[in-house]
């Protein structure tokens, strides 16, 4: 692991974040498109609580296996295999997947690192958060930092759809995520403290509801167009 300074963790957590990176993020909506189909979400009054109850499950999930991949751990392929049971629908696996593959490609050109090449050889398209973990690691991150930043995209992700889905506020979406800062700080910290248990012993939060909405998503999205990919 690097010896960056704060500064400069903070700019890769920043870029990793960032709407631009191109990691794939901007064509998935964490299962809000199925939630606006079906009448779940329909303005501004019913989002914040989708926003919450997805930040305190797929969420969490995401920030607790990015903490334990920020260690860098040995075994990179029982790491993926342990959040690939923790995800029982295959759809939602495809999207983390996608999007970890993403990630990762544009990663190894941003923070080149031997430690990167053997997660890629242990499995070419790691989980979105392992993605996020091994690349804070690399960049001298704590395995808070790669927490903070897959919980954030799990939600920041969401609300950006719903601008699009709904024509919502722009402004009011965004003071929605910042309403979240206390609950994401906390999540981070919390994902930290289990980042260096066993694989198997790793947190699985659950969501069955946004399971269910992926795998509504998928078979619809082979029947009609559909904005986003899940």
């Amino acid at each position: 692991m690097s010896t960056a300074n704060p500064a400069r963790l903070g700019v890769v957590a920043l870029l990793l974040a960032d709407s631009r990176y191109p990691g794939g993020g901007h064509v998935h909506s964490g299962g809000l498109e199925e939630a606006v189909a079906r009448g779940f979400v329909v303005g501004e009054r019913e989002l914040p609580s989708f926003l919450l109850g997805r930040l305190r499950t797929a969420g969490e999930l995401a920030a607790v296996f990015a903490a334990a991949a920020a260690l860098l751990p040995p075994d990179w392929a029982l790491l993926d295999a342990e959040l690939d049971a923790r995800t029982p629908s295959t759809a939602q696996r495809t999207a983390s997947r996608a999007q970890g593959r993403g990630t990762m490609r544009a990663g190894v050109r941003a923070w080149p690192s031997p430690v990167l090449d053997a997660l890629l050889r242990a499995t070419p398209r790691p989980h979105h958060p392992i993605a996020l973990g091994a690349l804070t690691g690399v960049a001298g991150g704590s395995p808070a930092d790669a927490a903070a930043v897959a919980g954030y995209l799990a939600v920041s992700g969401p609300a950006s759809a719903a601008v699009r889905l709904l024509g919502l506020d722009p402004f009011a979406v965004n003071a929605m995520v910042a309403d979240l800062s206390d609950e994401l700080g906390a999540q981070a910290l919390r994902a930290a403290g289990t980042a260096g248990l066993a694989p198997h012993d790793l947190p699985a939060p659950g969501s069955p509801g946004l399971d269910l909405l992926a795998e509504a998503h998928a078979r619809q999205h082979t029947e009609e167009v559909r904005l986003f990919a899940s």
